[in-house]
């Protein structure tokens, strides 16, 4: 079972998000929130695999709660998805630089946010389809903050195909594009990933792709 947490300060919103997860035979949701310090004790009660966190919450907002859940080595395995209402919410960049595993807009189709919450588990989501591989480029050029020193030192540690793999992840593409392009099986794939993810020491993929454009491996514009 995917246990699942839902923060949302929108009680109708958080009810119609249970519904849908609720009827799936797969997904358990094992709490709600109105508020991140709610979302934050629910977390720590709960210990769920997603969270579903609105960015804009009263209390403590879901950027800072983000960051608490994000760096409390306890919940290193609990995975936030951000929820914003529109595609170029400002704070969307900086919630993935904060921990999160990636964002959902809030019209999402049903089944989208279902693929979503099950591929995130896997580590393998990132973007709602209306957030476009040029949004996160966008994003990435406009960041205010270099990537950690630590980091880019070991990038220099990685393989020739751990850097190409990781300018793919960075490129959007996912475990199983990355196996076509390369010709190699999605396991394959999949290990290289997470190898080149141990060796960065970052927390998920979307983090990957953060520091993928920060580092300059990947470029805005690149995206054709």
């Amino acid at each position: 079972m995917i246990r699942v947490a839902l923060a949302d300060d929108q009680i109708l919103v958080r009810a119609g998000f249970r519904a849908l997860l609720a009827a799936q035979p797969d997904i358990e949701v094992v709490g709600e929130a109105a508020d991140g310090e709610q979302a934050l004790a629910l977390v720590r009660e709960q210990h769920p695999d997603v969270v579903l966190m609105d960015i804009r919450m009263p209390v403590l907002d879901g950027l800072a709660a983000t960051r608490r859940i994000t760096g409390d080595p306890a919940l290193g395995e609990v995975k936030v998805v951000m929820l914003t209402t529109f595609e170029l919410d400002e704070y969307v960049f900086e919630a993935i630089r904060s921990g999160a595993s990636g964002f959902l807009v809030k019209d999402t189709e049903p089944e989208e946010l279902l693929r979503a919450v099950r591929a995130v588990v896997g580590g393998d989501a990132l973007l709602s389809p209306g957030v476009t591989r040029r949004l996160i480029a966008e994003f990435a050029a406009r960041s205010r903050e270099p990537a950690p020193a630590a980091a880019l030192a070991a990038l220099a540690e990685l393989t020739e195909r751990e850097r190409e793999v990781m300018a793919l992840v960075g490129m959007g593409l996912s475990n199983q594009e990355i196996a076509r392009r390369l010709v190699v099986s999605p396991l394959t794939a999949k290990t290289h990933v997470s190898r080149t993810m141990v060796k960065l020491g970052v927390r998920d993929r979307a983090q990957l792709v953060v520091l993928a454009y920060e580092s300059g491996l990947v470029r805005p514009g690149w995206l054709g």
